[in-house]
C-alpha cells in the first residue's frame, strides 16, 4: 500500500479485530496497554508484541486505559465503574475497585502526573478526581460538577498536579482546580498566572467553542492547553482568557492532538491521517500531512492566502461529503481513496519516544483496530 514508502510510518501493530478506542505505555515503553471491547489488553513489547494479561473484570466497553509512572493500569467503562490495577510480581495484575459514584457511563480517564491521583469523565456531568485512602484501604473520590452541563469527553491533568483541564459535549473546555487536601502542596502552584487560591472543584477558567470538544492537552512550560472540536478547528487558550484558532485543511474534524514540542501540535481523526501544525503565542497554521503521499507530483499543501480560504473550504467540503458517503456505504474509504497507515478514524495519540519534553515518534490508535509509530 503507498503508506509502506512513507518514512513517517515507524511501524504497523494490528494486534485485534476491533476497534481500540485507548491505548497507553509504560514509563519505560515496555509494556501496551489497550481497550477492546469489555476488557483491557496488557502486552509486552519487545522483542515482540506479546500478550501478558487480559484485564476482564468489566462487563460493558471500556471507554479509556491509562498507566501511572509506577506502573498501575486504570480503566474505566460504560459500566459506571472503574479499576485500578496493580502489577503483581507474577506479572499478573491485582483489580481494586474505584468508588466513582456516577449513574452514567465512564468516559474518560487520566493519571495525575504525580500518580498518586487520577480523574474520570462521566456522561453523568461530573469529573471524579479519585485518590487513595490508607485508613480504609480502597480508592476513594471527590466530584466536581459545575458547571458542567454534558458527558465529559476528555481530561488533562497540568505536570504540577492541580489544574485539571476537561473538554464536553457542552461546547465548554474548562479549566478545574483538583487539590487534593493533604495530598498535594500550595507550593506547587505559588505564582501561577491561572491564580493564587485553588479551593477543589473551582473553575479557574472556562472557553465556549460552541460544539463538542473531543481531546485536549496541556503545555504546562507555556501554560497553555490545546484542544480540537467536532467543527474541524484546533484551538489553544492561554492563562489570559485569549484563544487562537485554525481550522482542519481536510474539513474533517480532528478527534485527537499531541504536543509535539513547545512550537508543534500533531492532531488526527476522520481523515485517517495525522497532520502537523505550527503553534506560537500569536498564531497556529497548518504545517504539513503526515503518511499522506502527493498525487501526481503536486507540491505539498500549504495555507491558503487571503481571500482563498472560502474557496479552499469549499472544496474540502465536498471531498469530505465523499468520504464519509464511502464510509457510510462500505464501512472504510476505497483503496483508490486510502492514503494513510490507518484505515479508519484516529482516536487517540501518546508520545512514544521522547527526550526533554520533545517528542520524536508519536504512537496513535484507531477504530480500526490498529496502533501505528509515526517519526515526526
Amino acid at each position: 500500500m503507498s503508506f509502506s514508502q512513507d518514512k513517517s510510518v515507524a511501524s504497523v501493530l494490528k494486534l485485534v479485530k476491533a476497534p481500540i478506542y485507548s491505548h497507553c505505555y509504560s514509563a519505560d515503553r515496555s509494556v501496551l496497554a489497550i481497550s477492546c471491547d469489555k476488557n483491557c489488553l496488557v502486552y509486552r513489547l519487545h522483542p515482540q508484541p506479546q500478550l501478558i494479561a487480559t484485564l476482564a473484570d468489566h462487563d460493558k466497553l471500556v471507554t479509556a486505559v491509562d498507566i501511572s509512572i509506577h506502573g498501575r493500569i486504570v480503566t474505566c467503562s460504560q459500566d459506571r465503574n472503574a479499576y485500578v490495577w496493580e502489577p503483581m510480581s507474577n506479572g499478573s495484575y491485582k483489580p481494586t475497585l474505584v468508588l466513582l459514584r456516577i449513574n452514567r457511563a465512564a468516559t474518560s480517564v487520566s493519571w495525575a502526573p504525580s500518580g498518586y491521583k487520577f480523574a474520570v469523565g462521566s456522561s453523568a456531568r461530573i469529573i471524579a478526581v479519585c485518590y487513595y485512602e490508607q485508613e480504609n484501604n480502597w480508592w476513594v473520590s471527590k466530584h466536581i460538577k459545575k458547571p458542567i452541563k454534558s458527558t465529559v469527553t476528555c481530561l488533562s491533568w497540568h505536570e504540577n498536579g492541580v489544574l485539571l483541564a476537561s473538554g464536553s459535549t457542552d461546547g465548554y473546555m474548562r479549566v478545574f482546580s483538583g487539590f487534593i487536601k493533604g495530598l498535594d502542596s500550595k507550593e506547587v502552584v505559588a505564582g501561577s498566572p491561572w491564580g493564587d487560591k485553588f479551593p477543589f472543584g473551582s473553575v479557574i477558567r472556562e472557553f465556549y467553542q460552541g460544539s463538542y470538544v473531543h481531546d485536549l492537552q496541556w503545555r504546562s512550560n507555556q501554560e497553555r492547553v490545546a484542544f480540537v472540536a467536532h467543527d474541524g478547528t484546533l484551538n489553544i487558550a492561554d492563562s489570559q482568557g485569549n484563544i487562537i484558532s485554525v481550522n482542519s485543511p481536510d474539513g474533517l474534524p480532528f478527534q485527537a492532538l499531541l504536543w509535539v514540542n513547545d512550537a508543534q501540535i500533531i492532531c488526527g481523526g476522520y481523515s485517517c491521517h495525522p497532520v502537523m501544525f505550527a503553534a506560537d503565542f500569536q498564531s497556529v497554521r497548518f504545517l504539513k500531512d503526515l503518511d499522506k503521499p502527493n498525487k501526481g507530483g503536486n507540491t505539498p499543501q500549504s495555507t491558503p492566502a487571503d481571500g482563498q480560504e472560502e474557496e479552499e473550504n469549499a472544496f474540502s467540503g465536498i471531498s469530505a461529503l465523499r468520504k464519509f458517503k464511502e464510509l457510510d456505504l462500505k464501512g472504510k474509504v476505497t483503496a483508490d481513496e486510502q492514503e494513510s497507515a490507518h484505515e479508519n478514524t484516529i482516536v487517540q495519540f501518546r508520545p512514544y519516544a521522547e527526550s526533554a519534553g520533545n517528542v520524536s515518534q508519536v504512537s496513535s490508535c484507531g477504530l480500526d483496530g490498529k496502533i501505528v509509530i509515526y517519526a515526526v
